[in-house]
């Protein structure tokens, strides 16, 4: 056999192996490796003048085809001022445009949101003020009813102690509800609904925790649950508190895989993008072809898998 037909034929069998050996790893590079695209940011907020001076925290993206849609919080920039619910679509998730009747919600504050479409209705679970989660519904995703904030109980069955529980992230699945909450940041807890009125912990230990990385020392917060390869994934990100209070938290995105939702491993090379820069309220969108990464906090960055 020919030197060369004998080299071809070795690297097809260590690319063939290198695929198989990726599509058992718990953390495949299609999940982890991501470039930012050079047109970054490809969403922001309006700017002075507009209702979305700055846009903040988790939004959320439903593809449809080559329909896109995204749902995100904007407000004028400052910290009391009211988050309300911004609407926009786009042909390729690159270029986006705003809906003319936004702010779709104004009544009521609406940020960091998770929207899951169920049987021609689409649910939207949000902060409300004071970080307390609600949730509401839709049958187009532009007019929304409140149903109100979610009733969360201890395993026990009694209410969970009064204070903050956001950035609710919904995972649907056979039946169950699936509700992934923080407590001011501090860790993430499961709680479970079939009927969507009362959501049970499945424990009152928190299914994951800050740490050890330095990237998400002290505070921790889950933004979106996928399934793949039979895994499931979790997009959180994480943030150290800085020295000097004054100075607000960086945020980084991490990766973390479950096969209950219950236990969760973190992903070694956390986080996916750098520390020193808000990268944070993230999310893993399948274009067709390839995941993207989407980043929100503060502007929608897209970041793709590496060229080469």
């Amino acid at each position: 056999m020919p030197i060369l037909r004998i080299c071809v034929c070795l690297l097809f069998a260590v690319v063939a192996l290198r695929d198989r050996v990726h599509a058992g790893e718990p953390f495949p590079r299609v999940l982890t490796h991501f470039e930012p695209v050079a047109v970054n940011p490809v969403f922001t907020g309006a700017g002075e003048g507009h209702w979305d001076v700055k846009i903040r925290e988790r939004g959320w993206i439903l593809r449809e085809g080559d329909h896109w849609r995204m749902w995100y919080t904007g407000y004028d920039g400052t910290r009391p001022g009211q988050k309300m619910l911004g609407y926009a679509t786009s042909t390729d998730g690159m270029i986006w445009n705003r809906h003319p009747r936004n702010p779709l919600c104004k009544e009521h504050w609406i940020e960091d949101v998770c929207v899951i479409p169920h049987n021609g209705t689409l649910y939207m679970f949000a902060e409300g003020e004071q970080d307390r989660a609600q949730m509401l519904t839709s049958r187009d995703g532009i007019a929304w009813t409140r149903v109100g904030r979610l009733d969360v109980r201890l395993k026990s069955g009694e209410p969970i102690p009064d204070g903050p529980y956001g950035t609710p992230t919904a995972w649907l699945e056979d039946g169950v509800w699936n509700l992934f909450y923080e407590r001011g940041d501090k860790g993430i807890w499961l709680a479970r609904s079939r009927d969507l009125k009362v959501f049970t912990n499945v424990q009152d230990e928190p299914v994951m925790v800050p740490g050890p990385d330095e990237f998400d020392h002290d505070l921790i917060a889950m933004n979106q649950v996928i399934k793949h390869d039979d895994r499931y994934y979790a997009v959180f990100h994480g943030s150290r508190k800085p020295a000097d209070p004054s100075q607000p938290s960086l945020w980084a995105t991490g990766l973390a895989t479950s096969t209950d939702l219950i236990h969760w491993t973190k992903y070694a090379g956390n986080p996916l993008r750098p520390i020193g820069e808000n990268k944070s309220s993230g999310l893993l969108i399948h274009d067709g072809k390839r995941f993207r990464l989407y980043t929100m906090h503060g502007k929608v960055d897209v970041h793709l898998p590496p060229s080469k």
